[in-house]
């Protein structure tokens, strides 16, 4: 399976276009509520495998269930998701938003033999745990070395005339 490591750069970009719009809206006198409560961000994912399967894990909490897309297409299994902010107070009242908030995608790239077919996923207390069964035939399988038995010759042959 492919792991897929976390690009900074992104991180980068996302900073330089909200540093953009806070200067925008510094000049034009406009604040967007938006940024304080939205802002790309990625759940922590495990993945570790088994004899018998393939095992991810992702870190949702506070995401309900119809919140979150899991998706297989083309070995490539899929997911998405928004972690709704909820407004309890007003943003002025708030000292310091740290939680991350809005939309999440993240892509993984699954082997062969992955049985798709029986691909199961269950989430429970803001853990998402998806299993990915291996097909019989890709699982391995420990041969026995024998020693061969010595065969003997027939009795007429052994007996010379």
């Amino acid at each position: 399976m492919a792991i897929i490591r976390w690009d900074p750069f992104r991180e980068m970009v996302t900073l330089r276009e909200k540093m953009n719009r806070l200067f925008e809206d510094a000049q034009t006198g406009q604040r967007e509520d938006r940024d304080l409560i939205s802002s790309t961000w990625s759940p922590a994912v495990d993945i570790y495998e088994t004899e018998h399967e393939i095992v991810l894990t992702a870190e949702l909490p506070g995401i309900e269930d119809n919140d979150i897309a899991v998706k297989l297409e083309d070995n490539t299994l899929t997911l998405k998701g928004e972690r709704q902010f909820e407004k309890e107070t007003e943003e002025e009242n708030y000292h310091r938003i740290e939680r991350s908030y809005g939309s999440f995608y993240r892509s993984f790239t699954i082997p062969h033999y992955v049985d798709q077919e029986k691909i199961k996923a269950e989430h429970e207390q803001g853990v998402l745990k998806i299993q990915l069964p291996k097909k019989l035939e890709s699982k391995p399988r420990a041969v026995k070395v024998i020693k061969p038995e010595k065969k003997e010759k027939p009795i007429e042959k052994r007996v010379k005339k």
